[in-house]
């Protein structure tokens, strides 16, 4: 099954265990969130939103908040000594899609336990 949604004025098509950066939206990392936007759900009977699917909605997992990479906007007019330079980085959050709802349902999976990490002296123990 897949859906396609709508977040920060663009269109995505997702599908369960999905990573993708979408703009910034509100929401702590490791929490749930449901995005109510659904313009298609897809599989044996397609379902195609008039603007939007009723009673269907995705939830996603929040796994960072960060920035973008730089976009510089320079402006130069030749021979009259008038140069601008301006840069901006887009806030981007990191979002794993759990589960893709139908009619009004409620999300039934939580936020995936983190790894711990393991440290060195113990990996190197593992290997003699």
């Amino acid at each position: 099954m897949f859906a396609v949604i709508k977040t920060g004025g663009k269109q995505y098509r997702v599908v369960p265990d999905d990573v993708l950066e979408v703009g910034k939206i509100e929401g702590e990392v490791g929490s749930i969130v449901q995005l109510n936007e659904v313009l298609v759900l897809g599989g044996d009977t397609p379902v195609l939103g008039v603007p939007t699917v009723a009673g269907a909605s995705v939830a996603v997992e929040v796994l960072d908040h960060k920035r973008g990479p730089k976009v510089i906007a320079f402006k130069k007019r030749r021979r009259k000594n008038s140069r601008r330079k301006r840069g901006y980085r887009d806030e981007i959050t990191v979002l794993r899609i759990s589960e893709i709802l139908a009619d009004g349902a409620k999300p039934t999976k939580g936020p995936r336990p983190k790894k711990e990490k393991v440290a060195k002296e113990s990996v190197k123990e593992a290997a003699e």
